[in-house]
């Protein structure tokens, strides 16, 4: 599969770029059998159960915390952490729960600052949520590769002194790819973190997201000038960026390695916006996006090689583009379209393989959406990778994001690329 054959390259590059961490991580399966854990879906921490309703409570209020004990090999100390069931908000309106993860480093919260990272677990199984896989959740075999990388992640912010909040920004519903709903959760999230530790609004704020992760963090700087104004937010890192969606579809039509995520998405977006999917798909469709109802990106890898829209949906909707309901979809989800401009200074980074892009994200979408925020005014820093594909680049990305947001906090003018 695509993902494990490149992603033990790339968790050793980034990690030992960092030089903090060891990368292996216990075997989940340890945790699994043991009993300690039970999945989200099963887990009642994640259901609100008090007596004011929901939708009566403002986005970012912290419903109830819990302790907890992050994964750990022989060679790691166990990090405790805590998590935190939020208010957020669906991308209907609806008001619902989430959870965030908080590992705080040695120095407790002296002199604060929070790194958000955004996972990339593009996931519509709770197996994969990161309150789950950073205890050591089993995710399945073919996706812990990716945990060990994001585990080994979160332990190298917190061991440069950050509180690390993790929040799982597809709530519980697992709705992938829904940009608007994720930008908001992850915000929340952060809000939460800060509410629960009593923190200060001028604590600095720095977020962090690849590919899926990118997805949160685009929409979560749009957003947090109306969503989050008093949050002090000195940057956001983001890489591998589907900028524009209706692009990114047939630049992966047909193709051996993504294709295959074409049906996981849509299942994402169409459970976020309430659409019927099984409506538009052909029968050989609609068992492609049962069969994917319930996987993580790691099971998708390589499923269905060369799979194209036209045979994922019914005749008269081979045009995705052209069925009304989706393309008002891909106009909502394309970035860059919300009224006013993100408050602060941005890194983006991405791989150029093919001529096109990194064999997923279209580099030329994700150059215009930075000069697009150079227009607004805002500082971007871009950096474009000559030759590496979306894994490489993740690689890439990770010790360049660190260095940049340990700038950012530390108080260094953004360079800017505009």
């Amino acid at each position: 599969m695509r993902l494990q054959s490149t992603v033990t390259a790339l968790l050793a590059t980034a990690l030992a770029a960092t030089a903090t961490v060891s990368p292996a991580i216990a075997p989940a399966e340890a945790a699994e059998s043991s009993g300690a854990l039970v999945r989200p879906a099963k887990d009642p921490f994640y259901t609100y159960d008090g007596d004011k309703p929901l939708r009566d409570i403002k986005p970012g209020t912290p419903l109830k915390t819990r302790d907890v004990t992050l994964a750990a090999d022989t060679n790691q100390t166990p990090l405790p952490a805590e998590q935190i069931l939020y208010r957020t908000t669906d991308t209907l309106g609806h008001a619902v729960a989430s959870v965030t993860t908080v590992v705080l480093p040695a120095t407790g919260t002296a002199q604060p600052r929070v790194a958000a990272y955004l996972s990339f677990y593009d996931a519509l199984s709770s197996k994969c949520n990161p309150s789950y896989t950073l205890r050591g959740g089993n995710p399945g075999a073919v996706n812990q590769q990716l945990t060990d990388l994001e585990q080994g992640t979160v332990r190298s912010l917190n061991q440069q002194g950050y509180i690390v909040t993790v929040p799982d920004f597809e709530n519980q519903d697992l709705h992938w790819v829904a940009g608007r709903e994720s930008g908001r959760s992850a915000l929340d999230g952060i809000t939460a973190t800060l509410k629960a530790l009593k923190l200060d609004q001028a604590t600095p704020v720095g977020m962090m997201g690849y590919s899926g992760g990118s997805i949160a963090a685009n929409w979560a700087s749009e957003l947090q000038p109306r969503r989050a104004p008093t949050m002090n937010l000195v940057g956001t890192a983001m890489g591998g960026v589907p900028a524009n969606l209706k692009h990114n579809l047939p630049y992966v039509d047909g193709t051996p390695e993504w294709s295959d995520v074409i049906p996981g998405a849509m299942v994402g977006i169409s459970r976020a916006y309430g659409v019927d999917l099984d409506r538009y798909l052909s029968k050989w469709g609609r068992m492609v996006a049962k069969t994917e109802s319930h996987q993580c990106i790691g099971e998708m890898s390589g499923e269905f090689p060369n799979l194209t829209i036209k045979h994922l949906m019914k005749k008269r909707y081979e045009d995705i583009l052209a069925v009304p309901v989706f393309r008002r979809i891909m106009k909502d989800l394309r970035m860059g379209s919300v009224t006013g401009h993100p408050s602060a200074p941005m890194f983006m980074l991405w791989g150029y393989h093919d001529g096109k892009g990194d064999d997923v994200m279209v580099a030329a979408d994700q150059a215009k959406l930075a000069a697009e925020y150079c227009r607004q005014g805002v500082p971007v820093q871009t950096q474009e990778i000559q030759g590496e594909d979306h894994s490489a680049a993740g690689a890439s990305f990770i010790p360049a994001a660190e260095a940049w947001l340990a700038a950012r906090f530390a108080g260094t003018p953004p360079p800017s690329s505009c």
